[in-house]
């Protein structure tokens, strides 16, 4: 697969090598013509394949309370939980190494602590420190 095929609008079926080492069934397929494609995971947002995000959105989030999602969203198995054991020690020194959050064109940081309303408004809060937040409305 390549970024080139999506930019063309071309069909693309992709494996990812980890899928295959680990035994999971099936591929990232994306019909041809798809206007939009997301693509979803700590590794997207790496100097790699950074030259062919046309824009990216990091998710900052408290690891606990990703760890409780992820067990709500795959399941609490024991096979799950070594799976998460497993994954965190490569993880952790990934996301130090690669910094995906200073590639990202926007960063979410979890529910904002100013008050507001959620249906007529949306907060924009600069780096942490600066002091300043304000809400805008929607239109």
């Amino acid at each position: 697969m390549s970024a080139g095929s999506l930019h063309r609008r071309a069909a693309v079926d992709f494996r990812p090598a980890s899928w295959i080492t680990r035994g999971r069934p099936g591929s990232i397929t994306v019909p041809a013509g798809a206007d939009f494609v997301r693509v979803e995971g700590t590794g997207v947002i790496r100097g790699e394949p950074a030259p062919w995000l046309d824009a990216s959105v990091w998710m900052q989030g408290d690891l606990d309370e990703q760890e409780r999602l992820s067990a709500v969203r795959d399941g609490d198995s024991p096979a799950q939980r070594e799976h998460v054991a497993n994954r965190l020690p490569e993880e952790l020194p990934f996301m130090l190494r690669e910094q995906p959050w200073a590639r990202a064109t926007m960063v979410v940081a979890g529910p904002p602590a100013t008050d507001h309303d959620p249906d007529t408004e949306v907060v924009v809060a600069p780096p942490a420190g600066s002091g300043a937040t304000r809400s805008r409305r929607q239109r």
